[in-house]
């Protein structure tokens, strides 16, 4: 297979500027993208402060979908509301536990002084 060389048969007056100078292309370049992100980062914020303009100032009860006929919570009144009523009449009843498992519980296991920890 023929190998192509590097450098073309008519080299352009541009393309010889290139291969003697990189930087003449590539500190523009670099300068265009830093100036195009400060540009964008401006057009962004914009576009948030605008945003934050429609925002509007909401009361606490409006915050909560509340209505404004509603009935104010009171502590003093479910306390009183709460204690009038009659306690619920409940058995206390032990669960059985499993068989072989003595009153309190199950002691944890010795640790075996032949086994590696993980």
């Amino acid at each position: 297979m023929a190998i192509f060389p590097s450098r073309p048969l008519n080299p352009s007056r541009l393309n010889r500027l290139v291969r003697k100078q990189p930087l003449l292309f590539g500190v523009p370049f670099i300068l265009l993208m830093v100036a195009t992100s400060y540009g964008l980062t401006a057009v962004t914020q914009t576009k948030y402060d605008l945003r934050d303009q429609r925002v509007k100032q909401m009361t606490k009860e409006q915050e909560l979908n509340l209505e404004h006929n509603r009935k104010k919570f009171d502590i003093r009144e479910e306390y009183f509301r709460l204690s009038a009523q009659p306690e619920e009449d409940w058995d206390m009843k032990r669960v059985p536990r499993p068989k072989g498992t003595p009153e309190w519980g199950v002691p944890p296991p010795e640790p075996d002084a032949n086994r590696k920890p993980p």
